[in-house]
């Protein structure tokens, strides 16, 4: 009897730390990791284009959106950055917010 009262209590513990978690970002756990790799796999992708400078382009996920923000050269990088990142599986949205500044 102790012993199941010991792993209700233990169990309930571990599913208010999950739900805390949760309540703390709007993300569950899962979610959370998701959008860090999605995030990795976009700026991989951006990496390995050799028409995109990486270096200015900055990557954030939230819920499977990828948001770009920064700087490139022309309006065709902007939009092939945005192609690029919409390639990438689990993307469900790019906001494409670079801003064209020519040098």
């Amino acid at each position: 009897m102790i012993r199941a009262l010991k792993l209700l209590t233990v169990t309930l513990a571990v599913l208010f730390f999950f739900k805390g978690c949760q309540a703390m970002t709007g993300e569950t756990m899962g979610e959370n990791i998701d959008d860090g790799n999605l995030t990795s796999y976009v700026k991989t992708k951006l990496a390995s284009d050799k028409l995109v400078s990486l270096t200015r382009v900055g990557v954030e996920t939230n819920n499977g959106i990828v948001y770009l923000t920064g700087e490139v050269e022309t309006a065709e990088q902007k939009s092939h950055s945005g192609s690029l990142a919409y390639q990438v599986k689990g993307v469900k949205q790019v906001v494409n917010n670079l801003q064209v500044i020519k040098r």
